[in-house]
C-alpha cells in the first residue's frame, strides 16, 4: 500500500444551517483507487466539491502530503495537484484534443504567446506513456464519449495532478470502453497516482478498486480492503437496511398483447424489428451501445420517423406521429436522459409531475390548485422523493430523486404502457430497489412494460421476457429463466 497523500478528517459542511455532511473521514493513498460509495444525496457531490475547492468546510482538516492545507478555490485545489472527471464531461466541442487538454494553463513561448509545439509534444508524451489511441489534433466534437473521458485524464496528468476524481466515469460507455479506461486507470495506479472512483456499480469496483469509503446521510459510516469485500454487508453499510431482494419476484398475470411492432425500420439504423408487448408483461431490451435499442423506441413515440413497419395498440394499427399522440393513448416514456429529456429542471417538482395530466387538472381556463398539489403529493409520495417541498426546482434534488420525479410524472398519467430507457442509470442501489419494485407493482395492476437496460442483472431479474439486439436487428429472444449473462453477451456481440 502506498504513502498516504491524502486525509480529511471530521469533515462537515452546513448551508443555512442544514447539514449536507458531517464528520466525514477519507484517506487516499498513492497508487489506489479508492473506491466512494454511498446512495444519491448521501454526501458523495459535496465531498467532491470540498476537495476541488467549489465548497470550504464548516469544520474539520484536510492534510495533503501530512500537511494541513485549505482551498479558497478550484484554481487553489487544482495548484494543489487535484483534478475531478465528472460523470458529464465538459469540454469544448469545438477545439482541439490538445486544446481543451491546456485550456486555462496554456504552455507560452518566453511568458507571451501560446507554445503550441510544446503543448502538442507534452500531450504526445502523455498518451503515449498511458498508451491512448487518440488523435491529439480531432475536434472534441467528433469523439466518441469513452475518448472524451481519456481526454479528461490526460488533461489531469497535464497539470502534474496527483489525486484524480473520477465521478460516475462508466455511465455512458459500453463493455470495451469500460475496459479501456480500466487499462488506463491501472497505468494510473503505475504512476502512482491517488484515485477517488465514485461509482453505483459494484462489479466495477470489484475490478478496479483497492479500498472503500461508505457514506449514508451525509455521515462516514465505515471503510474497507476491496478484496473479499461483501457486497451484501456494503448494501447494508449505504442503506441502514437489508436488501434481501433488489429484483423483486413478481405477481402479475400476464394477459394479451397490447402494443405490437411489426417489422419496424429505420434506414442505416434498425431493420425489421417486431415483438409484442402483453399487459403485465415486463419485456427488457439489451444489447450494446449502439445496437439500436433506444432508436427503436424513439421510432416507436414517433420522436423519429420510421422508415417502414406498423405499430398496433389492441391489435389496431395506429399511427403515432409525436410523444403527444403516445400520451394520448396512455402510452409513457421514461427517457434515458433525464436532465434534457426527462424534467424541466428549473421548474417545480410540482410543474413536473403534473405536466403531462395538466388538461385533467383543469376547470374552465383555470388550473384546480388544490387537485393539482393532491396529484403531486400522492405520486411524490409514493415514489419517496425528498425535497424541501412540492416548490422546490428539480435541479436542486439528487439524481435518484430527479428520477423519481420522471417516474412519479408518468405514474400520473395511470398508464396502460410505460416505455423505460435506462430507468435505473446512474441512481444508487436503494433508489433501483424502489424503481424496481415498482415496475413490478405496475405490472400487477396490469400496465405492459418494455424496459432497456444496460445491466444483465436488471434485465435478468426483472424481464418476464428479453429481446437481444445487435446491429439494430433482433438477434435472440429468450423467456424467463432461458438464458444468463454469458448467453446474453454471446448473443449480444455475435460470438
Amino acid at each position: 500500500m502506498g504513502d498516504v497523500v491524502l486525509e480529511m478528517r471530521g469533515i462537515s459542511k452546513y448551508f443555512a444551517g442544514v447539514k449536507a455532511v458531517e464528520g466525514m473521514n477519507l484517506t487516499a493513498r498513492r497508487g489506489e483507487v479508492h473506491a466512494i460509495i454511498g446512495e444519491n444525496g448521501a454526501g458523495k457531490s459535496t465531498l467532491v466539491k470540498i476537495l476541488t475547492g467549489i465548497h470550504r468546510p464548516t469544520a474539520g482538516t484536510i492534510r495533503l502530503r501530512g500537511e494541513e492545507v485549505t482551498f479558497r478555490s478550484p484554481r487553489d485545489s487544482q495548484a494543489k495537484g487535484i483534478t475531478a472527471i465528472h460523470q458529464e464531461v465538459s469540454t469544448f466541442p469545438e477545439l482541439t484534443v490538445t486544446e481543451n487538454i491546456f485550456m486555462g494553463h496554456h504552455a507560452r513561448w518566453k511568458g507571451l504567446l501560446v507554445d503550441q509545439k510544446a503543448m502538442r509534444g507534452r500531450v504526445k508524451q502523455i498518451v503515449n506513456e498511458l498508451d491512448i489511441d487518440i488523435d491529439i489534433d480531432a475536434h472534441i466534437k467528433d469523439l466518441s464519449m469513452a475518448e472524451r473521458h481519456l481526454v479528461e485524464i490526460v488533461k489531469a496528468l497535464s497539470i502534474e495532478a496527483e489525486i484524480v476524481i473520477m465521478d460516475e466515469p462508466t455511465s455512458a460507455l459500453s463493455i470495451q470502453e469500460v475496459e479501456d479506461l480500466f487499462r488506463v486507470i491501472r497505468r494510473l495506479k503505475e504512476a502512482g497516482k491517488a484515485i477517488l472512483f465514485i461509482s453505483h456499480r459494484f462489479e466495477e469496483l470489484r475490478q478496479i478498486a483497492d479500498y472503500y469509503t461508505v457514506l449514508r446521510d451525509g455521515q462516514y459510516v465505515g471503510e474497507g480492503s476491496m478484496e473479499g469485500a461483501d457486497v451484501d454487508t456494503i448494501i447494508h453499510m449505504m442503506v441502514g437496511r437489508k436488501i434481501s431482494e433488489l429484483f423483486p419476484k413478481g405477481d402479475a398475470t400476464i394477459g394479451p398483447v397490447v402494443l405490437e411492432a411489426r417489422g419496424l425500420a429505420r434506414v442505416g439504423v434498425f431493420h425489421d424489428v417486431t415483438f409484442a408487448l402483453r399487459s403485465g408483461e415486463i419485456l427488457g431490451f439489451y444489447g450494446l451501445v449502439g445496437a439500436g435499442r433506444s432508436e427503436v423506441v424513439r421510432a416507436l413515440l414517433g420522436i423519429d420517423r420510421k422508415t417502414s413497419g406498423e405499430i398496433l395498440l389492441d391489435g389496431k394499427p395506429i399511427v403515432l406521429r409525436s410523444p403527444s399522440d403516445a400520451i394520448k393513448r396512455r402510452i409513457g416514456f421514461i427517457p434515458e436522459d433525464r436532465h434534457d429529456e426527462g424534467v424541466v429542471v428549473n421548474l417545480s417538482l410540482r410543474a413536473n409531475v403534473t405536466m403531462v395530466v395538466l388538461k385533467s387538472l383543469c376547470e374552465g381556463p383555470f388550473i384546480n390548485r388544490s387537485k393539482e398539489k393532491a396529484l403531486t403529493a400522492e405520486y411524490c409520495g409514493k415514489m419517496e422523493v425528498k425535497a424541501t417541498s412540492y416548490e422546490q426546482e428539480v435541479k436542486a434534488l439528487s439524481g435518484g430523486n430527479q428520477q423519481k420525479v420522471v417516474i412519479a410524472k408518468w405514474l400520473a398519467l395511470d398508464p396502460r404502457v410505460l416505455i423505460m430507457d435506462e430507468p435505473t442509470k446512474g441512481i444508487d442501489v436503494g433508489t433501483k430497489a424502489a424503481v424496481h419494485a415498482f415496475m413490478r407493482e405496475l405490472a400487477a395492476r396490469g400496465v405492459a412494460i418494455l424496459a432497456i437496460s444496460s445491466e444483465i442483472p436488471e434485465i435478468l431479474g426483472m424481464s418476464d421476457t428479453v429481446i437481444v439486439m445487435r446491429e439494430g436487428r433482433v438477434a435472440g429472444r429468450f423467456a424467463k429463466g432461458e438464458a444468463d449473462s454469458e448467453i446474453l453477451i454471446k448473443t449480444a456481440t455475435g460470438n
